[in-house]
């Protein structure tokens, strides 16, 4: 029987049944990638999901057990049931809130980026204009709001030209620092070659730039949100065509805490939404090529 028992042993060394030959594929080290990758998986949606509802449920806890009434801090319950109640007045409220940002971004995206490329032809544009640009960032669109709103009489123009005011300069930094970021021996054989300068720009410029460009724009996706809520709130003024910052004042001054809390989830809600759209345009547009979004195995 030993002597059986170790010629079975010796033949499966050398000879392994489809079992051991599995047993024998599969690399520990794989493996563990393999399970460290699923669990990255899930955890990238787990993990947020679950801290979201663990401030939730604090959040919620902290009324009850402090009794705090609902006109200084209402619960997210009562939250939910007013955004519910109100989506009459909030839902088209949060439209033109979406409306504004969604068209200065638009703006954003072709005042920033056609600068950009005068900037790179042309030295002496960048030294005559770059500066202007950077005095409207730095100056507060809250200062310069009530000007705007004085001297332009179309009010959807002037909280146009607020939110642009804010998510301009991203856009326009980043994809002028993308647009000189060539590499220098890509750009020097394109020259050897005889290249017009505007095929350098197209060819070699733009698709060096394309990363840079998206992520000012995904700074000014809620750059332009902010500057279309702050607008609103300078503007002030009531009817069809008002945002969630007027419903959240006008909210404010009749002491209606959840309807205020209920604007300001949607205010959030459109921010998310904007960030994890222009997040996928980025990722659509790199994951083939750019190191920023191709995966690597760990």
């Amino acid at each position: 029987m030993p002597f059986l028992m170790l010629w079975e042993n010796r033949r499966e060394r050398f000879h392994p049944t489809p079992d051991t030959a599995l047993d024998l594929a599969v690399d520990p080290e794989e493996a563990a990638r393999a399970r460290r990758k699923r669990a990255e998986k899930i955890g990238r949606w787990l993990m947020p999901t679950l801290a979201l509802v663990i401030a939730i449920v604090l959040w919620d806890r902290v009324v009850v057990w402090n009794q705090i009434p609902h006109y200084i801090l209402p619960g997210p319950g009562l939250v939910a049931q007013t955004l519910v109640k109100d989506w009459a007045i909030l839902g088209p409220a949060a439209w033109v809130t979406l409306k504004i940002t969604l068209m200065a971004l638009s703006v954003a995206v072709i005042g920033g980026v056609g600068l950009a490329v005068l900037f790179s032809l042309s030295r002496w544009a960048e030294m005559s204009f770059y500066p202007f640009a950077v005095i409207l960032q730095v100056t507060p669109v809250v200062a310069i709001a009530p000007l705007i709103f004085i001297y332009v009489e179309n009010r959807m123009a002037g909280l146009l030209l607020c939110a642009w005011i804010v998510a301009f300069f991203p856009i326009l930094s980043n994809t002028t620092l993308g647009l000189r970021s060539v590499d220098h021996n890509l750009s020097d054989l394109y020259r050897i070659y005889g290249a017009t300068r505007w095929q350098r720009l197209v060819r070699l410029q733009l698709p060096s730039a394309l990363p840079y460009f998206l992520g000012g724009l995904r700074i000014a996706g809620g750059l332009s949100l902010i500057g279309a809520v702050v607008a609103e709130y300078v503007a002030g003024t009531g009817g069809i065509g008002s945002g969630l910052a007027f419903r959240i004042l006008e909210a404010s001054y009749r002491l209606n805490i959840p309807r205020m809390f209920a604007a300001l989830v949607l205010i959030a809600v459109l921010g998310v939404l904007i960030f994890a759209a222009l997040a996928l345009v980025s990722h659509l547009a790199l994951r083939k090529w750019h190191e920023s979004a191709i995966k690597r195995e760990i």
